[in-house]
């Protein structure tokens, strides 16, 4: 199976569950479960497709939303049987799915013939989007907005794919994954933010 479809799933199955756990701190029956866990997972992937006049992947390929399904179902019952979440669960998860998407999003924009500019910007835009669905749905501001480094994570991750993917593919999809991954939970842990306003 191809590596990158592979990302996807996992990416698809993370953001699930991050999505799964604002449900729950949310205090959201099931159906609030299943809606934040869908859109957290697919949103992001839903819109560039949207962008590239392509078709929509999870309309055509069910496997996303048995992932979707599967992961949900797990995230319930992890969190019925733990006595609490972990603290930083929510941004960690979320972080895993944001590098893995940043990766997937990329690579899809540049088999669409785009140029590498608007490349960078979807996958920025598979990335984020999704979660910034679920932030609204839950009443929340989305990170995206008013966290540490997020959607510049994102950028440095995808400019990476873009300027390695023409030399040697592997190298690309895991330089892009590291860096976002460690850029976010770096920012996470050190609290890194861009202001651009006096407070």
């Amino acid at each position: 199976m191809d590596m990158v479809y592979m990302m996807d799933l996992i990416g698809c199955g993370v953001f699930a569950i991050s999505g799964a756990i604002m449900a729950y701190k949310r205090k959201m029956d099931g159906v609030g479960v299943l809606v934040l866990a869908a859109v957290t997972a697919i949103g992001g992937g839903t819109v560039r497709d949207l962008l590239l006049d392509a078709p929509v992947f999870w309309l055509t390929q069910p496997n996303y939303i048995y992932v979707i399904i599967t992961a949900s179902i797990l995230a319930i019952i992890w969190l019925n049987y733990s006595e609490k979440i972990p603290e930083k669960a929510l941004e960690i998860a979320d972080a895993i799915g944001l590098a893995l998407f940043v990766v997937m999003g990329t690579s899809k924009a540049l088999s669409y013939g785009v140029s590498d500019v608007t490349a960078i910007i979807l996958g920025m835009m598979t990335g984020c989007f999704g979660g910034m669905i679920r932030d609204v749905l839950a009443n929340e501001v989305p990170m995206i907005l008013q966290k540490e480094l997020y959607a510049m994570c994102c950028i440095v991750g995808a400019s990476l794919y873009v300027l390695i993917i023409p030399f040697h593919h592997d190298l690309a999809i895991g330089s892009a994954f590291s860096a976002v991954l460690l850029l976010r939970l770096a920012a996470i842990k050190w609290k890194w933010q861009m202001y651009v306003f006096k407070y």
